[in-house]
Formats: C-alpha cells, sequence, structure tokens
C-alpha cells in the first residue's frame, strides 16, 4: 500500500473503497460480528461461498459487522449495482440456493428482504451515495426502507455509524465512508488548543460510566507537567450484558484509532494502549489487523501526515477481571501488576501509567471524537439534551423481543426504547423494570417509563447510566433475587483490597441469600440499607462505592418484594425455589404424562387422561414441568 500523508491521497484510497462499497457487480455481504457468528452466520458465509464456487459466479463476498439487529440474525445484504442493498434476516444455509436463484433471476420470490437501503450518508463527510438509481422495481414496492423499521426510526447512529456497513478489514472501506479526514483536518489545520475547544464545546461526556466531560479530561491531561504522556481505550467491559464496545470494536476498529490519534495529538502523547477482555477474540483480531493496515499506510508510526508527529498504539489483553474496568485498576493491569485500584486523590491525568500523566477514555468515547472534529462541537451539542449531550448505545436485552444494540440520542424517554424499539415483552406480559448501568446500577420500575434516558436523570432515579447494559425485566422477575444476583457477581470480582467492599458487599450477599430462602427477618432490609451507606462512604474505588445500587434500587421501588419474602415467606414472582411449590390445576390437566416423562426426580404420577398429582417431598422446584405442559395446567404457588 502506498503511504498517505496528503489529503489527494486519502481521497484516491477512499474512492477505491467506494468501488468496493458500490460495486459494479454483485456483493454479498454477512453480518460476521460475535452476535452473527453465535446465530450461525459462519456456517452461512461457508455455504455462500461454497455456492458462488461451485455455479462459477464473479460475485464478491465480504464480511462485515453487526447492524445491531440481534434478534433476526444472521443477516445476509446483497448489493448490486443501480439496485437497492436487499438485507435478509434470519439467514441459513439451506436458504443460500435459494438466494443465488433470486440474485440471478433479479426477483424475490422466495425468500422476502428484511429491508432495503435505498441511499447511505457519509456520516462524517455527509456525502450521500445512492444504491437505487431509477424507479424501485415492483417486486420490492412491499420491502420497507430500513428507515422505516420501528427499531431504526428513531435511532441517530454516530458511534455505531459503520457497523454493519463497511468490511472491518479493509481500512479503504473506512476511509471512503469519510475516515481519517478529521484526522487530517485536525493535524494539518487545527491546534491543540482548537481541538480540545472543539470537544469541550460538543459537551462529550466519558461514556464508561463516570459521564466525566471529556474535553476537560483532556485539557487537564495536556497542561499535566512531563514530557512522556499517554492515552488508553478502556475496551475492558465487563458488565453482563453488556457488549457495545465488543461490537464497535469488531465493526469499526479504524473509527477507535483514529479518536485515539487526535487525542494524542491534543494531548501531546506518542504511545497509546488498547486494554480488551480476553474474551473477545475478535475484537483483538480486527483491532491488530486495523492498525497493521493504518501503520503501513502511514497513519500510525512517524511523522503522521507530515504533522512532524509521532504515534502508535499497542493492544494489551486483560483477563476478564471487572475491576479492571476502572481506570487505576486497568492502569496496574497494563503495568503488569495485580488489577487493584487506588485513591481517587491521586489523578491520573497527573500520574496514570507508569505515574505519567494518562488520559483514559472508553471505546464509545473516542469513537464520537472524529465526527466531533468534522462537523464541530456546536453540531453534537445540539444531538440530546443539555449536560447530556450526543447519543448513547445500549445493548438492550433480558425480557425484551428486540434483543440487539441500539444508539438513540440522549433524554429519549425510556418507554421509547422499550416498546418502540424493542417491541416491547415477549408473549404479552407486562414490563415489570430495567436495570440499567449494569450490576452497579440500578432497577428503575414500569411506573418511570417516561424517564429522559441521560446521566442526570438516571442519577437522580437511583441509577447510573453505566457503560451502557440494559437488561429489561418482565412481571416474572423477582426484583429480590435480580439484587442478589448482581451482589453475587460483585462479589466475585471484588478486587478484595479494601474492607468495605469485600466484607461489607459479602454480608449483603449473604443477608439476600437468606431473604430468598426463606429465612429472612425483621430488620434485614434496614440493615442493608444501613450497609449501603458504609459501603457507598468508605469504599476505595466507584465501583465499591456503587455496589449497594442494585440492592438500593429494588428497596426503594420494590420493598414489598422484600416485605412478601420476609413476612409471608413467599415470592410474589414465583421465583425462588425455597418460598414456592408446583401444583397441578385438575381443571386444565388433560392427563397427557408429558410432565411426568420429563420430571427428572418422578415426583409427578397420574392414570392416563386424569388429572395428575406433584408430590411435593420429592419434587426439587426445577419447573421442568411447567415448560413442558402445553395447556398450562401448572401453576407455581
Amino acid at each position: 500500500m502506498k503511504k498517505i500523508s496528503t489529503i489527494d491521497d486519502l481521497k484516491k484510497a477512499g474512492e477505491k473503497g467506494l468501488k468496493s462499497l458500490f460495486p459494479d457487480g454483485v456483493k454479498i455481504v454477512v453480518g460476521m460480528a460475535t452476535s452473527g457468528i453465535a446465530s450461525g452466520a459462519d456456517k452461512v458465509y461457508t455455504a455462500l461461498d461454497e455456492e458462488i464456487k461451485k455455479r462459477k459466479l464473479s460475485y464478491i463476498l465480504a464480511k462485515t459487522g453487526s447492524m445491531g439487529m440481534d434478534f433476526i440474525e444472521p443477516l445476509v445484504d446483497v448489493i448490486e449495482k443501480d439496485k437497492p442493498r436487499l438485507s435478509y434476516g434470519k439467514m441459513t444455509p439451506a436458504k443460500v440456493p435459494q438466494l443465488i436463484d433470486q440474485i440471478i433471476k433479479g426477483n424475490v420470490d422466495k425468500i422476502r428482504p428484511l429491508y432495503r437501503i435505498d441511499e447511505e450518508d457519509v456520516i462524517i463527510t455527509g456525502e450521500v451515495k445512492h444504491y437505487l438509481v431509477g424507479a424501485l422495481p415492483e417486486y420490492l414496492k412491499d420491502v420497507p426502507k430500513i428507515s422505516e423499521l420501528p427499531f431504526y426510526k428513531k435511532q441517530v447512529k454516530i458511534v455505531t455509524r459503520n457497523c454493519g456497513i463497511i468490511d472491518p478489514e479493509n481500512i479503504e472501506e473506512y476511509i471512503a465512508r469519510g475516515g481519517y479526514f478529521a484526522l487530517q483536518k485536525a493535524l494539518r489545520t487545527m491546534s491543540s488548543d482548537a481541538i480540545i475547544e472543539d470537544v469541550i464545546k460538543s459537551g462529550l461526556r466519558g461514556r464508561g460510566g463516570g459521564g466525566f466531560p471529556a474535553g476537560k479530561k483532556w485539557q487537564s491531561c495536556r497542561n499535566a507537567p512531563g514530557d512522556i504522556k499517554y492515552v488508553i481505550c478502556n475496551g475492558d467491559e465487563g458488565d453482563p450484558g453488556a457488549y457495545m464496545d465488543r461490537s464497535v470494536m469488531e465493526g469499526d476498529p479504524h473509527s477507535v484509532i483514529e479518536g485515539m490519534i487526535i487525542g494524542a495529538y491534543a494531548i501531546g502523547a506518542q504511545e497509546g494502549f488498547i486494554y480488551v477482555r480476553n474474551e473477545y477474540p475478535l475484537a483483538v483480531a480486527n483491532l491488530t489487523k486495523a492498525i497493521e493496515e493504518a501503520r503501513s499506510l502511514g497513519l500510525l508510526g512517524k511523522n503522521i501526515f507530515g504533522a512532524n508527529f509521532n504515534f502508535d498504539i499497542k493492544i494489551s489483553k486483560g483477563a476478564g477481571a471487572f475491576v479492571c474496568g476502572e481506570s487505576t485498576a486497568l492502569m496496574a493491569s497494563l503495568e503488569g501488576k495485580a488489577g487493584e485500584p487506588r485513591a481517587k486523590y491521586i489523578h491520573t491525568v497527573e500520574h496514570g501509567l507508569w505515574d505519567r500523566p494518562s488520559n483514559l477514555n472508553n471505546v464509545e468515547t473516542w469513537v464520537n471524537v472524529p465526527v466531533i472534529i468534522t462537523r464541530g462541537g456546536k453540531w453534537f451539542s445540539e444531538i440530546g439534551v443539555p449536560h447530556s449531550t450526543g447519543t448513547k448505545v445500549f445493548s438492550l436485552v433480558g425480557k425484551i423481543n428486540n434483543i440487539g444494540l441500539v444508539e438513540v440520542p440522549m433524554g429519549i424517554p425510556l418507554k421509547d426504547i422499550i416498546y418502540d424499539i424493542g417491541g416491547g415483552i415477549p408473549g404479552g406480559k407486562a414490563f415489570k423494570a430495567v436495570q440499567t448501568g449494569g450490576p452497579s446500577g440500578g432497577a428503575i420500575p414500569a411506573a418511570m417509563m417516561n424517564l429522559p434516558v441521560d446521566f442526570d436523570s438516571l442519577w437522580e432515579a437511583g441509577s447510573m447510566m453505566g457503560s451502557g447494559g440494559m437488561i429489561v425485566m418482565d412481571e416474572k422477575t423477582c426484583m429480590v433475587d435480580l439484587a442478589r444476583y448482581f451482589i453475587e457477581f460483585l462479589v466475585s470480582e471484588s478486587c478484595g483490597k479494601c474492607i468495605p467492599c469485600r466484607e461489607g458487599v459479602r454480608r449483603m450477599n449473604d443477608i439476600l441469600h437468606d431473604i430468598c430462602a426463606g429465612k429472612g427477618k425483621e430488620g434485614d432490609v434496614e440493615l442493608l440499607e444501613l450497609m449501603a451507606k458504609g459501603i457507598k462512604d468508605g469504599s476505595l474505588c466507584a465501583l465499591g462505592g456503587s455496589a449497594p445500587n442494585p440492592v438500593l434500587s429494588t428497596i426503594k421501588y420494590f420493598r414489598q418484594e422484600y416485605d412478601a419474602h420476609i413476612q409471608k415467606k413467599c415470592c410474589p414472582a414465583g421465583v425462588c425455589r425455597a418460598l414456592i411449590r408446583y401444583e397441578i390445576n385438575a381443571k386444565k390437566c388433560t392427563g397427557c404424562g408429558v410432565c411426568a416423562k420429563k420430571c427428572p426426580t418422578e415426583c409427578i404420577s397420574g392414570e392416563k387422561k386424569k388429572a395428575h398429582k406433584i408430590n411435593q417431598k420429592k419434587c426439587i422446584k426445577c419447573g421442568v414441568c411447567m415448560e413442558s405442559c402445553k395447556f398450562e395446567a401448572i401453576t407455581v404457588e
């Protein structure tokens, strides 16, 4: 590859990328992020490859990241010159020959496209490229545009602008979408002060959980004494159910790299690190390839864009410790030490990695930077709400129909995410609560579904933004058991350095286990609240200080469930095994015997075509009988 040193070089690389994104022939693109592969996308890709070779077709077969619609994967896009980009959901190897037939015939016969894309915005430059030239073919009239789908209608894609569109292993496609133009602008036309001022003006706050103004952080690091400084990307998301950063690193790694280079130039750093958890092998592979590509083109290394600026990036793999998501623990891990936090009065922007000024932001924060530099801080500040500008990416998981990644403007009402984008709760069940901010966040009840989703509103509600995990719960979720689950997770992930977290959270876990086991007693809730205050006040780091949030929020909004467990020895949601029993409704039971065959302890008996009974002494309350009954004859009491 020829090194890129001028804007003309960049434009030439972009022209090659446009030919790849908008080919003259047929291009088939498979969503091969982790979410896609888990759904069988690798098998679909192999089947497509074999079918194309078998028919001796000149089709291009490529990979891309996730579009966010995990509930409909594997996703396969078909791109043909002058035709809409068509996306097919829930693809299987068996459907591949039919898909190829349809492409050859130029129609939609047996497999219906999920949506079409007629044009695409090249987000950073604002340019629009058209797939469709001329009139829409008649056979595609009933295929909706992607912008018409409820899942996408209220989304605004900035961070995920390239995910599911470009090949993450093709730097020229990234450049064609406006990539590295922001870097050229920053290095050749802007001073460090101007870059930082634009980031401050944007109102961008750290997306890793703390929400600290990114521009102010950069300014403090640049002004800190010392010739050697570092920039660090935190890709170590450890919240259960969270995978926003993973998806971006897999689908658009160059956006992370470009954001870091701009930040390094503004701060005065020549070395950067991306800290990724070891459980993200695809993210590591795609980042490694992207760094090699950028280096080979002169976008990393010495004298980038002829600006007398040198910078390079290394990848460091973490061992999966939750506490290493905390800045000082992460830096300790980078140094080869145990991942333990230190006192916060020592600021990392002054004394960070190897005791040198260090600026750490998470993946999502860095990816916003190129857009801000190109379009301006004012443009970014007008998206979202005051004090919470821009967009936020959430992983929407749990009891929700449309599981996946969503990117929405800050301040959007919670109900819009749950119902309009998420499609509501499966099985017609009632929405009960949503946990935001991961195990360190809190549960927000259905009564607050009009709550704006922004930093301040979530904090006032007793939760937090966190990195962006959003776990939805229905009426069958026990909130006491939920608090127990998150506290148990935090016990196992505590680094053990400070007593309030190490011993306090463990004792909270013991009490919650007792309550769920029917051993709770009067005063336990008050004791949990008292302990929570001590843990918050005394813990060394923010992870320990926020650990009691799941307990405090569930007590605040679902106190009646705690009381039922303690006073009545029952679990209203029918979840806690020690407090429930399964019964068979004689009026609904047909005597089919399926539940008896499935029961692992053989505790169900009865004659054929007559109502069966459960031997409560032998029942282990596994729930297999309820899952296997087609007549809803099994009840939980």
